[in-house]
């Protein structure tokens, strides 16, 4: 059973603005949880001062402290473990986390990815969606998988790629409406309303299609 308030850590590798429009939502009181913790892999990320002026314990694990990655991995949940999260949150997370750390988090663990997945994995999304000549591009919500920007699919937010548009205007215009969706998303799970079955993901007890919520943000 989740803990009351609902419990949250946020991984983070740098500037941290969908971590900040978080901190806001749960700050009004949209949504009733705490993050109780923000950790980052640098620990000169803007993100941990972010949580640090809100209060939130800042935690740093330099990557580099570490022998492999598995260490690394073996460190981040012993960490994560002692904040006892009910949702671990990444957000601009950017090392590649191992098959342990997943089944570890199984079902909990949810990342948010600038592009409308299973389109454009990996980096410079915005740049392969203009180089495709897409006419749509957004962001998505997604449980997290072994596989690479992989794993079912929560809820997207969708935006029409103008003519003008270039990699800052488009990454500029859809980190706007990431700051409301990742926050939607993560109240649900606090309210109880979205869960994990085998693969199938399921708000207010009505299994989503494999593409995902799409929020019609204005």
């Amino acid at each position: 059973m989740p803990h009351s308030p609902y419990r949250i850590v946020v991984l983070i590798s740098g500037f941290g603005s969908n971590l900040q429009a978080i901190i806001n939502q749960i700050k009004t009181g949209d949504i009733p949880a705490q993050i109780c913790a923000v950790l980052s892999d640098k620990a000169d990320a803007y993100g941990l001062q972010r949580a640090a002026h809100a209060h939130i314990p800042a935690i740093a694990l330099p990557r580099n402290e570490y022998k492999d990655r598995k260490a690394f991995n073996h460190a981040m949940i012993k960490e994560i473990d002692t904040f006892k999260p009910d949702l671990v949150v990444l957000s601009g997370f950017m090392r590649i986390l191992s098959a342990e750390f997943v089944e570890h988090y199984q079902g909990r663990l949810i990342n948010i990815h600038p592009s409308l997945l299973p389109k454009h994995t990996g980096l410079s999304t915005h740049a392969k969606a203009l180089a495709h000549g897409d006419k749509e591009h957004g962001s998505t919500v997604h449980f997290v998988t072994d596989e690479l920007d992989n794993g079912p699919i929560i809820a997207k937010i969708i935006i029409n790629i103008d003519e003008n548009d270039n990699i800052d205007t488009l990454k500029s215009r859809v980190q706007e409406k990431e700051h409301i969706l990742y926050p939607a998303v993560i109240k649900w799970f606090a309210e109880g309303r979205l869960h994990l079955k085998g693969n199938n993901v399921y708000l207010d007890n009505l299994v989503l299609p494999d593409t995902g919520a799409v929020l019609e943000i204005g």
